[in-house]
This record gives structure tokens, sequence and C-alpha cells, in this order.
């Protein structure tokens, strides 16, 4: 049975390895072998201990800091989740445009980029948010009020730019 440590390290495993665009097949065939597309697998879900020194090796072969592959040390499951940024795009739409116009083509481009058109709701990154704060000439933080008092985000935002 896998420990909360060895499920967080392995998130952290597959985190790293998703962001590279590899499968777990694609690891195999990269390292010619070394390391075993199965091996990898139970790494990521905890099933298989992995020693400091694959570990190293492991975070060499993805050219990241050993430290990258590490949880941060918080117990998992202990933190509360970061909330949900959710443009609610409808209520955007009765924004005056001189208001919202730079916000309403960020998500627009980020619709683009998604293929997501449902028109009604955005998902957005805490990241999304300091871009924006930029763009307006805002701190995040008073970007996030201006965005809750145009109803266009949830109150529960603010805890994003205090994470």
């Amino acid at each position: 049975m896998a420990t909360d440590y060895a499920r967080a390290l392995g998130s952290r495993l597959r985190a790293i390895r998703t962001q590279q665009g590899l499968s777990l097949h694609g690891v195999e065939e990269k390292s010619q072998g070394r390391w075993k597309a199965v091996v990898v697998g139970s790494y990521e879900r905890g099933d298989r201990a992995v020693t400091v020194q694959r570990l190293a090796e492991l975070a060499d072969f993805y050219g990241v800091p050993v430290q990258a592959l590490l949880p941060d040390g918080a117990p998992v499951g202990s933190a509360e989740p970061p909330p949900r940024l959710v443009l609610d795009l409808e209520r955007l739409m009765n924004v005056p445009a001189e208001k919202a116009g730079p916000l309403a083509r960020y998500a627009q481009t980020i619709q683009s980029q998604r293929g997501d058109y449902n028109g009604k709701v955005l998902s957005i990154r805490a990241d999304d948010l300091r871009s924006l704060a930029v763009i307006y000439d805002l701190p995040p933080a008073a970007l996030v009020d201006q965005l809750i008092t145009w109803q266009v985000l949830d109150a529960d935002a603010r805890r994003a730019v205090l994470d």
C-alpha cells in the first residue's frame, strides 16, 4: 500500500513527465529502454519505492533538479485546495467594453487556444490573474477585487492571490 509521501512523490514525477510531453512509453523510448514504462508508472502510482540514486538519475534524465521531483513537505491532503478561478463570461458581457476589453480579449485568446467556446464560463489559472494584473496595471489583489465587483469572479478567488 502506497504511503501519502509515495503518492505525492509519484504525483510530482507524473507532473514533470507530462510537462515534457512524454507518455510512459515515450520515457522508455527516449531513454532507449533504461527506464521501463512499467517501472516509471509504478513509481508514479507510489506502488514501488524509488531509491535516492534512482531518483537522482530520473531527475537527470528529465533535466530537472532533484528538488523538483520532491513533494513540498506539506502533508498530502492537509492543505485546503486552491480556489477555482472561473470567469463568468455572460456577466463579462455586461461590463462596459472600455473596462472589460482587455479581459474579454484575454478570455477569447484562452478560448481559442483551448477550442473551448461554451460561452458561459472559463477556468483560468492564478498565473493568468498575474498576467491580467500587469495588463490592467494593478496589483493582483486589486484586480481580483475589481473582477469580483464586476461579478465576473467569485469572492472566493481572493484566496488565489494570498497563496
